[in-house]
């Protein structure tokens, strides 16, 4: 199998299993609605551990194209292949997100709540403040791509190691994810927030598009600033587009601050 097949695959095994715990807690007559934050975070740790354990061996399951920039910025991976990990990622979680729309087919027209509808595939911000939104999703990824090279620098028993990335997952979306939703991924945003503007689900609404670079752009810089961080804690430091995250990081996080004082 080649490694763009490789990251379909388990971006899809992704999302869907993603995006059905999303609806199985939110869309109406679901046996698990309302059953809370806790199984969806729970829910989505473990739609990481099994997209890693299906295609971990073969593409290195990053599922994720800011894990994938973050691990080039580090040198750890080359940048030919990232244009193409990124589309296959895409392509997979729309394909994930489509597998959840039709897992729920029914329960699409039974649900009014056209933001609980967009829920289900994308995120957005609690609080609709886009500086603060910008940074949640930049420090979750930071964490994940920080947290993700820590695990790698240990060893485990063989096998494990899905489930330790799995937890990781668990404990950002706990922790961090109360803000914006954690997307910390631009694939499992934007792949399935494209996927709800082309499928016809009845009474959707918009799919909120002014929205979406938030949670291209925060993962990417994350992603970008925890590989830098790493490397200059644990490595040799970091290269130019390292320190230019770490940058543009700094200037995000004090538009974000800006941005409070005013309200």
């Amino acid at each position: 199998m080649s490694v763009y097949l490789a990251e379909f695959i388990g971006t899809a095994i992704l999302l869907y299993f993603g995006n059905s715990v999303n609806a199985a807690t939110t869309l109406n007559h679901s046996y698990a609605k309302d059953s809370g934050w806790i199984i969806t975070t729970i829910g989505w740790g473990l739609a990481v551990t099994f997209g890693i354990y299906a295609v971990g061996e073969i593409s290195g399951a990053h599922i994720n194209p800011a894990v994938t920039i973050g691990l080039a910025i580090a040198g750890e991976v080359e940048w030919n292949i990232v244009p193409g990990y990124i589309i296959a990622q895409v392509l997979g979680a729309m394909l994930g997100a489509t597998l959840t729309w039709l897992q729920y087919l029914p329960h699409w027209r039974k649900t009014e709540d056209q933001g609980a509808k967009l829920g289900v595939f994308c995120t957005s911000g609690a609080i609709d403040q886009r500086g603060s939104n910008l940074v949640s999703e930049m420090l979750g990824t930071m964490v994940l791509v920080f947290g993700l090279m820590m695990i790698g620098a240990n060893e485990f028993t063989e096998g494990l190691n899905p489930l330790v990335v799995g937890g990781l997952i668990v404990i950002i979306g706990m922790a961090q994810g109360g803000s914006t939703g954690y997307a910390i991924n631009p694939a499992r945003d934007f792949g399935p927030r494209l996927t709800h503007f082309l499928l016809p689900i009845k009474g959707k609404g918009d799919s909120n598009w002014s929205y979406s670079w938030v949670p291209i752009v925060g993962p990417i810089l994350g992603g970008g600033t925890g590989a830098a961080l790493y490397y200059i804690a644990f490595k040799d430091g970091t290269s130019l587009i390292g320190w230019v995250c770490l940058g543009l990081a700094a200037v995000a996080i004090i538009y974000a601050i800006i941005e409070e004082s005013k309200k």
